[in-house]
């Protein structure tokens, strides 16, 4: 069985959540398998391990289980990327499109300072509209946003796409067609 194949295997789908249409990618049944798990946080880090790096941002929920874990193998800080008004201190956001709508999300205004290096994470890249925002909101208080990494992507949808048209590099461990 190859690497993908085998982390496809773990990963558990749900057909039509949140509504009719929709093939969820559930990765908790990724994340509770420990080889699995380990295995994917090494793939993510591989292109990047022994460059440094300053910080892994993580978009909530699902990007801060797995850029606090990258973080750590790249010793490395973690900011995490909240909605908005989930941040105790002074914040700086943005407003993102989503497929039904326009959402915010914000960090720290100090978590990250002008010039660091920084690495987006997130569980999956589906139209890339939190991806852009996050990147986006990165570079609005002078990040490099070095590259953006998912455990899945959707490629039909275009997100990694539309990060790559912003100079991001995008790093995808598995590939799911369809929605």
């Amino acid at each position: 069985m190859t690497f993908d194949q085998d982390l496809k295997s773990t990963v558990r789908t749900i057909p039509d959540y949140p509504k009719p249409g929709i093939m969820f990618r559930d990765i908790t049944t990724l994340l509770a398998d420990a080889r699995a798990f380990r295995r994917s946080v090494d793939e993510l880090v591989q292109p990047w391990a022994g460059s440094k790096m300053d910080k892994v941002a993580g978009i909530e929920a699902r990007g801060f289980i797995l850029g606090g874990a990258v973080a750590h193998q790249l010793s490395a800080g973690f900011v995490p990327i909240r909605k908005k008004g989930k941040l105790p201190h002074t914040t700086v956001s943005i407003a993102y499109s989503l497929e039904y709508g326009i959402d915010e999300m914000e960090m720290h205004a100090d978590a990250v300072h002008p010039g660091e290096r920084v690495i987006l994470v997130d569980d999956l890249i589906a139209t890339g509209g939190t991806a852009e925002g996050a990147v986006k909101l990165l570079r609005q208080i002078g990040a490099n946003v070095v590259a953006a990494c998912f455990i899945i992507d959707l490629p039909e949808l275009g997100g990694a796409a539309k990060l790559r048209a912003m100079d991001v590099p995008v790093r995808t461990l598995i590939t799911f067609e369809g929605h």
